[in-house]
């Protein structure tokens, strides 16, 4: 069986074709520039564009499954090519599909949902390495945080069990029309994840809380839009249920507990010593 894992470079997409190619399934990886992929040897790397699916056919050709994600381009802007993917997965013999991230209301989840596709959406509630991206060079750099809502819990999850469980979907049954939300084990909050970091480093990294207003500024000062701020001032001060409440899916679909924050830090150290 040919799988394909688009967004195969990606954060996640990445740790998907590890874990398919080592447990010898066959895996055919989307990227747009190949020249750049820097993957695992036998895996087949191809060219295309989710937003352009006329460069998709001789990717999809032999497929039996496939991971998606339901974003296009570095922006992150929803992908309106979701009906002629759907199309394009039918018609090349695909039975199942994953997509990472899963809008419920957005094109392609709409359009597997009128499919005969054997559909699973992965919904993480928060990935762990979104710390890297926000973090790792101001603690480099000052060894100090700067950020609102010091108390804030979330169920923040390895992207490696993200990557397990989308591995276990696609070469197994018995997933078909789920919707998996993915935490990690426990929730912590934002001064919690300052602690286990100093630990993981060997070094002390200072939190500073900010006001609202002190948050804004900051952000503002940073190129940081109006509209992402404001976002984020919502998400962070009122995170929704969903965020913080910790559910057994990782453990269910690849029968291994996930990953905690502790363990992350420690795989992570280096990237954040000073």
């Amino acid at each position: 069986m040919t799988i394909l894992v688009t967004g195969a470079t990606g954060t996640v997409g990445r740790l998907i074709v590890d874990e398919l190619a080592r447990n010898g399934h066959q895996v055919r990886a989307l990227t747009r520039d190949p020249a750049k992929a820097d993957l695992p040897e036998g895996v087949e790397v191809v060219a295309g564009d989710l937003a352009e699916p006329g460069s998709l056919t001789a990717a999809f050709d032999g497929v039996e499954a496939v991971h998606l994600i339901n974003f296009a381009g570095d922006d992150y802007a929803p992908l309106k090519t979701g009906e002629q993917l759907v199309e394009l997965a039918a018609k090349a013999g695909v039975r199942k599909v994953t997509v990472l991230g899963g809008r419920a209301d957005g094109p392609l989840e709409q359009a597997l949902a009128a499919s005969e596709l054997e559909w699973t959406l992965l919904e993480p509630v928060e990935f762990m390495s979104n710390t890297l991206q926000w973090w790792a060079q101001t603690i480099k750099a000052e060894g100090v945080i700067r950020e609102p809502f010091g108390g804030r819990l979330s169920a923040v999850v390895h992207e490696r069990d993200i990557a397990a469980v989308a591995a276990t979907v696609l070469t197994s049954d018995g997933h078909a029309g789920k919707t998996y939300t993915l935490t990690g084990p426990r929730a912590i909050t934002t001064t919690e994840k300052v602690r286990i970091l100093s630990e993981a480093v060997g070094q002390e990294i200072r939190f500073v809380e900010l006001s609202e207003d002190e948050a804004r500024a900051k952000w503002l000062a940073d190129g940081m839009g109006a509209e992402t701020i404001e976002f984020l001032i919502g998400a962070l001060g009122d995170t929704p249920e969903v965020g913080y409440t910790v559910v057994p899916t990782v453990e269910q679909v690849t029968g291994r507990a996930p990953r905690s924050f502790a363990q992350w830090a420690t795989e992570h150290a280096v990237a954040f010593k000073r």
